[in-house]
């Protein structure tokens, strides 16, 4: 049994017995609603699904029979709801729960490939349904987490089949299909035990393969990483030591961070389309996760990844200090967070596992676990204080689990930066973080220096006293932390004393035990501390301006209670541990304080102090506390005017009110208002656990609160209602009494309380259960008291006033109503559940045994007083008084606000403990780490299986449990079974709310309605009531504003949505209620119909067959086919109805047509209406209409009986076409063949493209529209499935192919009208496209090249003619038309006729071959070069869509033929055409290599042996090279020509370099075009050997004269810095840097400087040894060269390679560059006039830099020695100088932070020579 259900309330206790036998019951019930017969049944199951969902949240004990039962039915109807997403939804996230919670203890088999056929079905097919988008979102999610469930259970072979049918997907990493796939092979990849066969080192080497195809692309990362986390974690067996250096070199480079002053995020990222990232969506950027994860698994004894992840660590660090932070912060506190958690849960996994020692070799010893948290600490070290709040939050926590790991290293590092927090005066908010993390870590620093078993390392500096004396300190300074103007700070101290207290046993002074604590007497510090709160409280501000009215509780406090549990949990903690003695002393001066002081700011929390003292010991504290304000309130309100409404009888005030009319209302002075209500309200927090100990007082508490109902003062009245409502709880409430006092001691340490964990339920633990508060009989019969005086008497007062009219004086019958609907409702607050429920009628009208209730689950929340007629006369008044209140006094919102209190509370039964449980969530959310131990906790060496927490903790968390458990338990008893209908009462209330719910105060309105809304959903039979009279305020004409905004407001809710799907009645009159609405005229009105409508869309979900039977059955003409004509009469533009009804009815009709597919009797005529209606629509005056009828005909065009099909191309005789006519063709050929049709359709879609002049910037949208539709409008309009099915599939990098002003979904329309009407479509629109390819508008364009894409790829009978005939010559006109703007549009009309079919793009469209002929054939010698840059543009655009692994014949002579074309090309004149060049050349070449990576067979053997050959030897390769760098040598000798350096002996060929040169410039040109593009595209990886051999010229052009080429080199080097080389192409770039670092010209050193800083780090964990120290000396040469800007440079690099590079490499280069700068030193000293190179002192200066930079904000011991030797050298002359200044400054401002603490390594003598440095020199010297 569950902790918390152990440690229910007694008689709950008993009941939760049964809950195995309903559970039973309800699964059998499922079965039994489902009949295999019936698919439509399946809705029918769906009113269990709550209710099985209480016994998972209930947290029952189940049998597991039951369980595996249900999840079997579970997956069966999940399978066969293929079409019912909905349905889905709902069981799908069940059964996520259900396998969640028994995941260990089930044996299922799983198959796969069912989710799959549904995901693909749904969500990746063009057709899909009309359900709304934010119901396929859910769907999307449902399944996705249902497969994650399910992996672990799918049987042996999965994953080879997954596998094999996602490989075939990751072909072509160009195409998007390759996303999808690696998005489905994350999510369903299994790694269980049952298929570990097929993991190997082999396919972990092709993973890493494929995940280097795509570079530079985050979504692609998180896919591979989350797949090979997976596997490390799960595959012990694989030997991952060779793959280490590869998988950290990806981690590095995975954190975005800005190396050397670079960009901090990647210049361009390969484009994901939007719904591959909708649907696989991932949270944050940088997958932190699940490298974190990998990192932990891969961490074993005796593995290089200890050290690999070391490295990691040492350059990453630095981006965790403050000064560092930026976009980056998050993931890398992401990164830190799942570290910690990672490697808490392996360890307690192998805690647990340690018995069976199979594996233990791999299992972390100790050494490793001081190894892992020694290198965590740096992080944390560096990001404690940062200003990042998630990171310092983060921080604290990690210490606190990672101080149970290995408290000898974590807990020094805590105490010092405590000390160090403490003197800090400048930084305040550290003390906030200081103290946060001692509180997180108090338990650990009891545990260690206390436990007897502990070990007690010698190591720890003093051993544990040291650390007790750290909690003594931090105990006496968090006295001066409380303090009223500094709420964190304040929050802070008290989570300390809290955390600090919630460890110790009691709290006593003479006891021996705490002789740990020698500095503090206890008693002393308990008053100090009370002085202090004292204070506190009386310098607190209230924190709003205390508004008097109903909303106001009783509590509206300041920071101290609303932000957060920690001053309550410290006082009941601090006040529950008291020995007696102490807390007598503690009582003493509480009870003075409170007696003496009225302080109405800070009424919540003296209530909560007094609250905490009763609830320690309820006796002594109310005697104290309670009786002295008690009696001084009454004594206070005995001589005030009374009114009489209190309900001591009613005659004194009918007196009263005949007989003063004319004298002013009695009233109290202000002073002694606000004294009464301070002291009543602080009773009614006081008394709220005080139970038994209040019978005492009895008679003064009945006088108290009846005194305060007859007060003048509404506030204190309220008061009083505040008083009764406590008082009531506390009386008759289950609540645990004694919750803080201490049970169990610790085993190690008997001053420590022992903690609990809930997991392992041994006896012990349910023998510390708390101690509840029954109700005694007294207390009961107390109880019924009140409800006769306060609730009784006070309904018959109501019931009078009402019935007969008492009061002549309106004001008075007023107050009267107020006072008496104020008691009314504070009893139904005070007593909650535990007035008995309303019986529900049955429904046949018989009342059955009265006695019978049906139980789900146990609970209630007291002792049952007053009877379930008490409710029911209620009821009736209160029906009364609403009739009577609405006709008389309909303007008075308080009153109408408490009397729909009153309601809620008697209809909605088990409402309020819900909102008290769901509150009390709230404020608990965030449980603080101060009171959790985690379940591996080495200090004491005792594991458990979960986390332990304080048993005060726990309590409450069981206390809440029992209120929620209350307020469920009856909830759904009755929607289950259809026997009942809802009682008659219920009714009554429902009608009232419902005209409450229209009525005109706002504040009413809402109100109502939410009370309305629990109403339904617990009695679904009303919704169809509601939904019939709210639709009809919607239709009638004269219904008032605010009428209509209630209506919707209900209407729009989830609930009644969901009940149209199957109410035919309800669904009609919505729809058509919406419909008829356009007569409102305000634009509020209106608004909220349109949101309604927009919600309506996006939620809904179908239409149940039940209703097309229904409406096909009826005779009276109101069937299905009549609702849908009477919608299409709506929306044709016949109508001329407002623009936005003509577009709902649209909208509608489109859903309808959508939904009635799947009844097939209804469903032909339907369509093919429809899709007719749409058609006209194209051509219609609205541009809304227009686009909405462009989405409805993607939809509603389906079946293609004229498209050629694959097999039997040669076979078509005309014969076999007449058959397959189309449904559909009729009705469009009679459309479509009107005169002028088509040119009014193109003319009408051309004002849909608008085109502005800022497209080229605009973003990537959705469609272009975007300018002249609103945001409403366009959620209308646009559909889910336009991103479904996007265009175009492959990536677009292309700044040639500019914007997005052609739409595929025209183009897709036309497409579809062809297939389904064939060549007379043809033949109609051939005019048009040729009339408007010409036209001079550029949005007529737009309209003809989608006209025109569609055709070319609609591939029906028959086009192969139409080509040769008119399209062949249409398309090479607009080749040749002169015209530049419209481009983009031609180029994406090729692109689109070119585009693969099938899911990957690999069958080859009919028209392709011919399309590609046409660009390829050479252009007439006289076109201008616009000309020739727009056919590469199309080139390239075409090129981009072929499937290189699937290339035919004559695509490749193709390719080969262009290649030579453009090789021949590239010094062409103009810059446009040497863009265009570029980029064609590089989607050509790796075309050929990807198609050339696959192994191919052909059959004609002649021809393909050239190609085959030619292929093989790759010539271009190497004439690119060879020419890139003769070129680069003519360019750089051409510079120093330019600027006059000519030697001698090269004037001679100086005369033939002039001409030259230019050519070589414009080759150049096209070259950097090449490598720029190849690198934006994300093609790099298959021609990475070309990309290396180029690195040279892109280092040495960064600085030409001729600038355009110095800007394109640039640009090229910056995306350069981002790829990382592997093997065998890395020697070869280091081996070209090396080269490139001796070159002649200055600045092509500074450049590859540059660019070693990002290599090194990108590299770091692949470069081999050899070729680092290689680099090292390099550096190291040019620090001493002769041009100053080199040595500088050098010296920046060395420092950035000693921070993350080779630790012995470092320490060498450090060690030689002080002997060397110390000789120059000496010899300085012993002979000025000793002479050197500038160079070469100034490089061992320099030297000295770079080691004194490498450390930015540490102090190891080496430093102080350098800086020292560094600052010396301030009087050498010019280089020397300036740079050592610079260098000290640096030093200084790095290490400003933390200098009082690190001056201490100094000497003084340094520490002066420090000094004269960095003191400025005077200006006058």
């Amino acid at each position: 049994m569950h902790l918390y259900n152990a440690w229910l309330p007694p008689p709950v206790a008993a009941e939760t017995k049964k809950e195995k036998e309903s559970f039973a019951d309800v699964v059998k019930s499922v079965k039994d609603s489902y009949r295999a017969d019936d698919p439509e049944s399946v809705y029918s199951t769906l009113k269990w699904i709550s209710a099985i969902d209480l016994f998972i949240k209930a947290k029952s004990e189940l049998s597991l029979e039951d369980v595996g039962a249900l999840v079997e039915i579970g997956l069966e109807l999940f399978n066969i709801s293929q079409n019912k997403l909905y349905v889905q939804v709902r069981w799908g996230n069940l059964l996520v729960k259900l396998l969640n919670k028994y995941r260990k203890q089930l044996s299922l088999k799983v198959p796969w490939r069912p989710f799959y056929d549904t995901l693909i079905h749904t969500h990746f097919t063009r057709n899909t349904g009309p359900e709304g988008w934010r119901l396929r979102q859910r769907h999307f999610e449902a399944v996705t987490s249902l497969v994650r469930s399910c992996r672990r259970f799918f049987p042996p072979g999965s994953a080879s089949e997954i596998w094999s049918e996602f490989r075939s997907l990751l072909e072509n990493p160009w195409h998007n299909s390759s996303f999808e796939g690696s998005g489905f092979m994350r999510l369903f990849l299994p790694t269980n035990l049952d298929n570990q066969e097929f993991f190997s080192e082999n396919w972990i080497r092709e993973c890493l393969d494929l995940w280097d195809s795509v570079p530079n692309c985050q979504f692609w990362n998180c896919q591979w990483t989350a797949v090979i986390a997976r596997a490390i974690k799960n595959y012990n067996f694989i030997d991952w030591e060779c793959f280490i250096p590869m998988l950290f070199t990806r981690y590095l480079n995975m954190f975005e961070v800005p190396v050397a002053n670079g960009s901090g995020s990647y210049p361009f990222s390969v484009d994901v389309p939007r719904y591959t990232r909708f649907l696989f969506s991932n949270k944050t950027l940088t997958p932190a996760k699940a490298i974190a994860k990998s990192v932990v698994y891969l961490l074993r004894p005796g593995s290089s990844a200890q050290e690999h992840f070391e490295k990691l660590v040492n350059l990453l660090e630095q981006y965790y200090h403050p000064s560092n932070g930026g976009r980056w912060t998050y993931s890398l506190e992401r990164f830190l967070f799942y570290l910690v958690i990672t490697f808490q849960k392996r360890l307690q996994h192998e805690q647990q596992k340690a018995d069976n020692n199979t594996q233990a070799e791999l299992y972390l010893g100790e050494s490793e676990r001081t190894f892992f948290v020694n290198v965590v600490l740096k992080l944390i070290d560096r990001g404690q204080y940062s200003k990042n709040e998630h990171l310092s939050e983060t921080v604290a926590a990690a210490t606190s689990i990672l101080s149970y790991v290995d408290p000898s290293s974590v807990l020094p590092f805590l105490a010092s930066r405590f000390h160090i927090a403490l003197e800090t005066m400048t930084a305040t908010h550290q003390l906030k973080t200081a103290v946060t993390s001692v509180a997180f870590a108090g338990r650990s620093l009891f545990l260690t220096s206390l436990s007897t078993s502990s070990v007690q390392p010698a190591d720890l500096g003093g051993g544990g006293v040291a650390f007790i004396g750290l909690l003594m300190i931090s105990l006496s300074n968090a006295l001066a932390g409380m303090d009223a103007n500094d709420p964190p700070k304040t929050l802070a101290t008290m989570q300390l004393i809290g955390s600090i207290f919630s460890n110790i046993a009691t709290l006593d002074d003479n006891s021996d035990e705490l002789s740990f604590m020698p500095m503090i007497q206890f008693s002393e510090w308990l008053d100090e501390f009370l002085c202090r709160l004292f204070s506190l409280l009386q310098h607190l501000e209230p924190s709003s301006v205390l508004n008097e009215d109903l909303h106001s509780s009783a509590t509206s406090g300041t920071f101290l209670v609303d932000d957060g549990p920690y001053y309550y949990c410290m006082l009941e903690i601090l006040l529950g541990k008291l020995s007696k003695s102490l807390y007598n002393q503690a009582l003493k001066k509480i009870s003075k304080f409170v007696t003496t002081n009225i302080l109405p700011g800070a009424i919540a929390e003296v209530g909560v102090l007094c609250c905490a003292c009763v609830h320690s010991n309820p006796e002594e504290a109310v005697f104290h506390l309670v009786q002295p304000v008690l009696l001084s309130a009454i004594s206070s309100l005995e001589g005030t005017p009374s009114t009489g409404f209190g309900g001591r009888g009613i005659t004194d005030a009918v007196v009263l009110a005949k007989e003063k009319p004319s004298q002013e209302k009695p009233t109290l002075s202000p002073a002694l208002e606000a004294a009464i209500d301070y002291q009543l309200k602080v009773l009614s927090v006081a008394i709220t656990y005080a139970g038994p100990a209040l019978l005492h007082y009895k008679d003064q508490l009945k006088e108290a609160i009846s005194s305060a109902f007859d007060s003048p003062s509404w506030k204190v009245n309220i008061a009083g209602d505040h008083l009764l409502r406590s008082l009531l709880g506390s009386l008759i409430l289950y609540y645990p009494i004694d919750q803080y006092k201490c049970v169990l001691r610790h085993p190690a340490a008997a001053t420590l309380e022992e903690w609990i964990s809930t997991k392992n339920s041994s006896d012990n633990e349910l023998l510390t259960g708390p101690k509840w508060h029954v109700p005694s009989d007294n207390e009961v019969q107390f109880a019924n008291e009140l409800l006769n005086l306060h609730f009784q008497s006070a309904l018959d007062d109501l019931l009078r006033i009402c019935k007969t009219k008492l009061h002549s004086d309106s004001g008075n019958e007023k107050e009267h109503l107020k006072v008496t609907l104020l008691r009314i409702q504070s009893t139904l607050q005070g007593v909650l559940s535990c007035l008995p429920d309303f019986r529900p009628s049955f429904q046949s009208g018989v009342m059955g045994d009265p006695g019978y209730t049906s139980f789900l689950i146990a609970g209630s929340s007291g002792s049952i007083v007053g009877s379930t007629e008490l409710r029911e006369k209620a009821a009736e008044i209160t029906h009364a008084a609403c009739k009577y209140l609405l006709e008389e006094k309909s303007d008075d919102s308080i009153l109408l606000i408490l009397l729909i209190r009153i309601m809620d509370a008697l209809g909605n039964y088990g409402s309020l403990e819900y909102d008290e449980w769901s509150n009390h969530r709230q404020n608990w959310k965030s449980e603080s780490a101060a009171i959790v131990e985690p379940p591996v906790n080495f200090i004491v060496s005792s594991h458990s299986k979960g986390k332990r927490r304080p048993r005060w903790a726990l309590i409450d968390k069981a206390y809440m449990h029992s209120t929620w458990r209350s307020s469920q338990s009856s909830y759904y008893l009755f929607r289950t079974t259809g026997d009942f209908s809802p009682p008659d009462h219920v009714k009554l209330l429902m009608d009232d709310l419902l005209d409450l719910s229209l009525h005109s105060y706002e504040a009413v309105r809402i109100l109502a309605g939410k009370s309305l809304l629990k109403m339904i959903k617990r009695w679904p039979s009303l919704i169809s009531k509601c939904v019939l009279s709210l639709a009809e305020n919607l239709r009638i004409p004269n219904t008032p504003e605010y009428a209509v905004l209630g209506s919707c407001a209900v209407l729009s809710t989830q609930t009644v949505l969901k009940h149209l799907t199957t109410d035919q009645k309800a669904f009609s009159s919505f729809l058509l209620g919406i419909l008829s609405s356009s007569h409102h005229e305000s634009l509020k009105a209106q608004k909220a119909i349109n949101e309604l409508f927009v919600k309506y869309n996006i939620l809904f979900s179908g239409v149940s067959r039940s209703i097309l039977k229904t409406m096909d059955n009826h005779k009276d003409g109101s069937d299905f086919s009549d609702l849908i004509s009477q919608i299409g009469s709506l929306s044709s533009d016949a109508s001329r109805l407002h623009w936005r009804y003509n577009l709902m009815a649209n909208r509608v009709l489109l859903l309808l047509a959508m939904a009635s597919r799947s009844d097939p009797n209804v469903s032909s005529k339907i369509l093919s209406e429809t899709a007719g209606h749409f058609l006209k629509n194209l051509k219609s005056q609205l541009p809304q209409t227009r686009i909405l009828a462009i989405s409805a005909l993607n939809m509603l065009l389906k079946e293609s009986p004229y498209k050629t099909s694959l097999e039997d191309r040669p076979l078509l005789s005309e014969s076999s076409q007449g058959n397959s006519k189309s449904s559909l063709e009729g009705a469009l050929s009679e459309i479509f063949q009107e005169d002028g049709f088509f040119d009014e359709t193109f003319n009408s879609l051309s004002h849909v493209h608008i085109i502005t002049d800022t497209e080229s910037t605009s973003s990537r949208g959705s469609h272009g529209n975007s300018s002249f539709q609103s945001l409403a409008d366009k959620s209308i309009t646009r559909f889910y499935f336009d991103f479904s099915a996007s265009w175009p599939r492959t990536p677009s990098w292309i700044s040639l192919l500019g914007s997005d002003t052609f739409y595929s979904n025209f183009a897709r329309i036309f497409k579809r009208l062809i297939q389904e009407c064939g060549m007379p479509m043809i033949v109609a629109i051939k005019s048009t496209v040729e009339e408007f390819a010409n036209a001079k508008e550029r949005s007529k364009q737009c309209v003809a090249a989608e006209a025109l894409a569609g055709v070319l790829h609609s591939d029906v009978d028959g086009l192969l003619g139409a080509w040769d005939s008119w399209m062949m010559i249409q398309l090479k006109s607009i080749i040749l038309a002169p015209s530049v703007e419209s481009i983009p549009e031609w180029a994406a009309c090729i692109r689109y006729a070119v585009t693969g079919k099938g899911k990957h793009g690999t069958r080859v469209p009919l028209l392709r071959q011919q399309i590609l002929n046409c660009l390829v054939t050479p252009l007439p010698p006289t076109v201008t070069t616009t000309v020739v840059a727009k056919r590469y543009a199309f080139l390239s655009a075409a090129l981009i869509e072929i499937s290189p692994q699937k290339m035919t014949l004559p695509e490749i002579q193709l390719h080969i033929g262009l290649l030579e074309e453009l090789l021949n090309n590239m010094c062409h004149s103009s810059a446009h055409v040497r863009e265009a060049i570029g980029v064609t050349l590089s989607v050509l070449c790796s075309n050929i290599r990807l198609h050339a990576s696959f192994s191919h067979e052909y059959s004609h053997e002649g021809v393909n042996s050239d190609i085959d050959n030619y292929l093989k030897e790759e010539r271009w390769v190497q004439f690119l090279t060879e020419r890139a760098s003769e070129s680069v040598t003519n360019i750089q000798n051409n510079n120093h020509s330019d600027n006059l350096e000519v030697s001698a002996n090269c004037s001679t060929q100086n005369g033939r370099l002039k001409g030259d040169s230019q050519d070589d410039v414009k080759w150049m040109e096209s070259l950097f075009h090449f490598i720029i593009s190849t690198l934006k595209s994300g093609r790099s990886s298959c021609l990475l050997d070309i990309i290396v051999g180029l690195l040279y010229p892109v280092i040495s052009l960064q600085e030409t004269s001729n600038k355009d080429l110095s800007t394109l080199a640039k640009a090229a080097f910056e995306l350069l810095k981002w790829r990382i080389f592997w093997e065998p192409h890395l020697q070869k770039a280091v081996s070209i840097i090396l080269s490139s670092a001796d070159d002649p010209n200055w600045r092509t050193r500074s450049a590859t400087l540059t660019y070693l800083r990002t290599f090194m780090y990108r590299h770091t964990f692949i470069l081999p040894d050899t070729e680092k120290k290689d680099i090292w000396n390099t550096v190291e040469k040019l620090l001493t060269d002769n041009q100053v800007e080199v040595r500088e440079h050098a010296a920046a690099v060395l420092a950035g390679l000693m921070k993350g590079g080779d630790e012995k490499l470092a320490k060498d280069f450090c060690d030689r560059a002080y002997k060397e700068a110390n000789m120059i030193q000496r010899q300085n000293k012993r002979n000025s006039s000793f002479s050197q190179s500038v160079a070469s002192r100034h490089g061992a200066v320099l030297a000295l830099v770079a080691s004194v930079l490498s450390v930015p904000y540490d102090m190891p011991s080496w430093l102080p020695e350098h800086v020292t030797l560094l600052a010396r050298f301030s009087r050498e002359a010019t280089p020397v100088k300036s740079t050592v200044t610079k260098a000290v400054a640096e030093f200084r401002r790095t290490h400003a932070d933390t200098w009082n603490l690190q001056k201490d390594s100094f000497t003084e003598e340094q520490l002066e020579v420090l000094a004269d440095t960095s003191s400025s020199s005077s200006y006058f010297a």
